[in-house]
């Protein structure tokens, strides 16, 4: 018992890591890309996750966020409320079994990290690269693991590992959610789409209490994050003293956040996102 409350603390380390690898991916850890570059693989080997082939999906979703005509890579998956009116019932379950808590941020985190990133799925015809990075993070995982089965067990491993990578991951996923999945975020077809309109109107100031937001590394900033994407972010917190006005925008509370579970459609015409009961009340 008192590992798996370990695998807490333990968790919210490796989500540390992660956003370090994060930061690594846009260049903004260290001065050199070089540098930048292998401390994201070791990290990645750790988080489970092929730096260059995520570094590159995720560069889509920065260059893309808020796109309506854009969307599906590196990002939750939102639908209109007219597109979801107009699929088939039994497409309408599958969304709604996807947009369901328990699959968004419990079975979701696990396929993720666990299965889907072992290929490079959605450029496995972009050449070599994405190839390498995904086999190449493979081999290492497989070679770290081995060692430590060798040296504790096959049983001990799983029941210490993968509760803290499971507790990495869901948080991970739940702090992203929060960011783009708010009810005043910001959507627009591609032709009235603006990478600075996307970037501070889309993206949230999750405001965090102290603690955690030296765990998530003040990753919640997210709106000045996506505007400046090279600001390392131990100095996101120097932007809002700066800019205090920064602070008042798209600000969502640990509270608040939690309603963000039930908006699930974006309305294009109240532009906000909006339940299914409320999309069938319309």
């Amino acid at each position: 018992m008192l590992g798996f409350l370990l695998a807490v603390p333990a968790g919210a380390f490796l989500l540390r890591l992660f956003l370090i690898q994060h930061d690594c991916g846009h260049g903004a850890f260290f001065g050199g890309q070089a540098s930048n570059d292998w401390v994201g693989r070791v990290l990645g080997v750790l988080t489970f996750t092929p730096y260059d082939y995520w570094r590159r999906s995720h560069a889509v979703h920065h260059a893309t966020t808020g796109d309506l005509d854009a969307r599906g890579v590196g990002d939750v998956d939102t639908l209109t409320v007219a597109e979801f009116r107009a699929m088939s019932r039994a497409r309408r379950l599958r969304y709604r079994l996807y947009r369901h808590p328990i699959v968004l941020f419990g079975f979701g985190p696990a396929y993720l990290f666990l299965l889907r990133h072992r290929l490079p799925i959605g450029m496995m015809k972009k050449g070599w690269r994405p190839w390498l990075s995904a086999l190449g993070t493979n081999a290492s995982i497989a070679a770290v693991a081995g060692g430590l089965i060798w040296a504790m067990g096959l049983k001990l491993f799983l029941l210490v590992h993968l509760p803290i990578m499971m507790v990495a991951a869901s948080i991970g996923v739940w702090l992203f959610y929060v960011q783009h999945q708010f009810e005043q975020t910001h959507w627009d077809r591609g032709e009235d789409w603006s990478f600075h309109e996307a970037a501070l109107h889309g993206s949230s100031h999750y405001d965090l209490p102290l603690i955690l937001r030296w765990f998530s590394a003040n990753i919640g900033i997210h709106h000045v994050h996506h505007l400046a994407s090279r600001i390392p972010f131990y100095r996101l917190p120097e932007v809002l003293r700066e800019v205090p006005e920064l602070g008042r925008i798209n600000r969502v509370t640990l509270r608040e956040s939690i309603g963000a579970v039930r908006l699930v459609l974006w309305d294009e015409q109240k532009r906000r996102l909006v339940s299914f009961s409320e999309a069938r009340a319309a």
